[in-house]
């Protein structure tokens, strides 16, 4: 298999997201207007309370089985590690580069989550497809490594909408807490309702006026001194929090991020892909509620489409505004398509020496291409949903799906020759 059939392989499905990017960037300007701000807040909405879950829901009830988490059970320790390290990298990225606050949550998201879903789906079977494929019968290889993919996917969604959603959350809320602290600290009596004996105001004959101006004005001032106070007090009663305060509070925190509706969709998917007497309900062409999985499937395949075309609109604006440093983008970069590729590789090589794989060349081609691959296109919806770091996220997905067809070709290179 060539490098430049290798590379066209690889190119499709950037293409596809560049390409969607750009009518989702001309449907948010003034001659279209059919993605103003307000369109992609409400659109973002949807994706992430009705197409998400229904796409995690799908992909995990209609190919995991309890047999195939049992036989392939290093692929979601494999991907968990993925997104450890990329997330431990991003922080180093974030600590030697200081970037602004609400910008250290993005960045550690793109490091740590990649694009598990559509960018599989359509380079595997493609390999698989091609002449001189190192994986053996083109049948076979396909008919197996849609399970794979299907798999990868499911769990790239789980991991996603948990360790990810937590890390741009946590960071959009410090932003915002720190924000409404500083803002709060900052306040000062309004002066304007200072008066004085040569105050346009006071020149009336009614002293009574006067009277009730200045009691104003010392009551805005006391308020202002309370809140300064309730402030600092409320400062010093967290650190005095006892530890089962905080062991609850961070247990209620991990309750809510589970009852998200991705998390929850995927949970359900689990549930229904490993009880057989559920899976046969839905499953199937003699299924008997089939109808619903059909549906379910249809919703779901709204969400990538939905997600890049939200990135699009977004994308004009952060071109303009966008406060991203040039070595970030070179640093996300770096980390995803230079040490990720090569932790990987021998995380896989390591695993398989060990006994911890099968001999499938194509299941230890899918765990390497697992940590080549670009950001998560989902990261989008959270920066939206939060509304924090939306136009930079934009952009630094323009450059990173730039590189990526380039990236995935030379990696995709690389480890077919290491399997082969």
């Amino acid at each position: 298999m060539g490098f430049f059939t290798l590379l066209e392989v690889a190119t499709m499905p950037v293409l596809q997201v560049l390409l969607i990017s750009i009518l989702g960037a001309f449907m948010s300007t003034e001659y279209w207007n059919l993605l103003n701000a307000d369109a992609r807040s409400y659109l973002n909405k949807i994706v992430f309370n009705i197409f998400t879950p229904s796409l995690i829901f799908a992909s995990l009830a209609n190919t995991v089985t309890l047999q195939d988490v049992i036989t392939w059970w290093f692929m979601p320790v494999n991907m968990g590690l993925s997104f450890l390290v990329g997330g431990i990298l991003g922080w180093i990225v974030v600590k030697i580069l200081k970037p602004e606050p609400y910008l250290e949550g993005l960045i550690i998201a793109t490091c740590s989550a990649g694009n598990v879903g559509n960018l599989l789906v359509i380079i595997v079977p493609s390999i698989c497809n091609e002449d001189g494929s190192p994986f053996g019968d083109p049948n076979i290889c396909s008919s197996v490594v849609l399970s794979y993919v299907s798999f990868s996917m499911a769990l790239g969604g789980f991991y996603i909408w948990t360790y990810t959603f937590h890390l741009v959350q946590n960071s959009a809320s410090t932003y915002k807490a720190t924000q409404v602290a500083e803002e709060s600290l900052s306040r000062k009596p309004n002066n304007d309702f200072d008066t004085n004996s040569e105050s346009h105001l006071l020149k009336a004959d009614d002293q009574d006026q006067t009277s009730i101006q200045v009691i104003s004005t010392k009551a805005i001032a006391e308020d202002m001194e309370k809140e300064l106070v309730f402030a600092q007090s409320s400062g010093k009663a967290g650190d005095e929090i006892p530890f089962w305060g905080k062991l609850t509070g961070f247990l209620h925190q991990i309750v809510e991020e589970l009852m998200s509706p991705p998390t929850v969709g995927g949970i359900m998917g689990f549930i229904f892909g490993c009880v057989p007497f559920l899976r046969n309900l839905i499953i199937g062409k003699t299924a008997p509620l089939r109808v619903i999985q059909d549906s379910i499937k249809l919703l779901g395949d709204g969400t990538i489409p939905s997600i890049i075309l939200i990135l699009g609109g977004n994308l004009i604006k952060g071109l303009r505004s966008a406060k991203l440093n040039p070595l970030i983008i070179i640093g996300v970069i770096l980390v995803r398509y230079l040490i990720l590729p090569l932790i990987g590789i021998g995380l896989v090589k390591v695993a398989g020496d060990l006994g911890f794989l099968s001999p499938d060349p194509l299941y230890r081609y899918v765990l390497m291409l697992q940590f080549s691959l670009p950001p998560a296109t989902s990261i989008g919806t959270m920066t939206q949903l939060f509304d924090v770091g939306k136009e930079e996220c934009s952009v630094l997905f323009l450059w990173t799906y730039l590189v990526a067809a380039f990236a995935l070709t030379i990696w995709s290179t690389v480890y077919m020759w290491v399997l082969s």
